[in-house]
């Protein structure tokens, strides 16, 4: 008979209460969410005590794209299915991950250009620019440029992946393909082929979102997913401006390691408009 161990005077015991303390042959968290391989992931190549903040800054955001990944597919095939509340709850889920997102850049400002020169030439050519989860991303979104598929033909999957996503409608197209079936006149090249090419203005477009916008209670569906693609954009534009303002913050104004112009390269990413009548529509109301 196992005999349980009496605290010390006032202590608690969560045991005494039915609270399971022995694990050797139970799944514990530990075991469920895998941590022992997830938490030896961090390898830092010197010995600057700054790099482990710059692993674990990448690979969680690593691990919220992996999310946001997974709810942008979801939030797709619900369009396609005509099935727009759960689409809404998907989009909104979507826009607080860039929220975390967004938050993870302000622990990252913390590090200084004399803390990441200790560790920055340990990185070799490797940069975010490379990250298959966020080209991913911006192919999903509509950003859709098959140049960017070269830094992974190292890849075989990864390239994969990334020619299976241009092979399907993006998330704007597919909304596009909702207002067709609820009567609006959309040109068939936005539904009928998977674009290869960043979504550019289209007049029929900018007529659509008025017309849904002057009366958005004749056209709530398309109302409703019109502003979660706004925010959703909105908050995205935002990783953009805090990944902008840290790698200026850090390297000044030094070329990334990747090979890119750096913060150039990014302020020219803050040009792109994911969905630009959305955006355009306003000046016309």
């Amino acid at each position: 008979m196992t005999m349980t161990k009496q605290p010390p005077d006032g202590a608690y015991n969560p045991e005494n209460e039915g609270a399971e303390m022995r694990f050797a042959d139970k799944m514990s968290y530990g075991d469920y969410l895998d941590l022992a391989q997830i938490l030896s992931a961090q390898k830092p190549l010197s010995t600057a005590s700054d790099e482990l903040l710059f692993i674990i800054q990448h690979q969680t955001s690593e691990l919220w794209m992996k999310l946001m990944l997974h709810e942008l597919h979801l939030a797709r095939e619900a369009i396609s299915a005509d099935r727009m509340p759960e689409a809404m709850k998907l989009l909104a889920r979507v826009s607080r991950i860039m929220e975390q997102l967004n938050s993870a850049w302000d622990v990252l400002r913390t590090m200084t250009p004399s803390d990441y020169t200790q560790f920055r030439d340990a990185l070799g050519l490797s940069s975010g620019f490379q990250s298959l989860q966020y080209r991913l991303i911006e192919f999903v979104l509509g950003n859709r440029n098959e140049a960017m598929i070269r830094p992974h033909e190292h890849d075989p999957d990864g390239v994969a992946l990334l020619n299976a996503e241009l092979a399907r409608l993006s998330l704007y197209q597919t909304v596009l393909a909702f207002a067709q079936r609820k009567g609006f006149t959309v040109p068939a090249d936005l539904v009928n082929n998977p674009s290869s090419q960043p979504h550019r203005e289209v007049p029929e477009i900018m007529d659509l979102w008025e017309t849904v916008y002057r009366d958005p209670a004749a056209h709530w569906a398309l109302y409703e997913v019109g502003e979660k693609l706004v925010d959703l954009e909105d908050y995205f534009r935002r990783w953009r401006f805090n990944h902008v303002t840290t790698v200026e913050r850090v390297i000044g104004f030094k070329r990334g390691t990747g090979g890119t112009g750096g913060v150039s390269y990014l302020k020219r990413m803050l040009e792109v408009e994911l969905f630009p009548e959305l955006w355009h529509v306003r000046t016309r109301l």
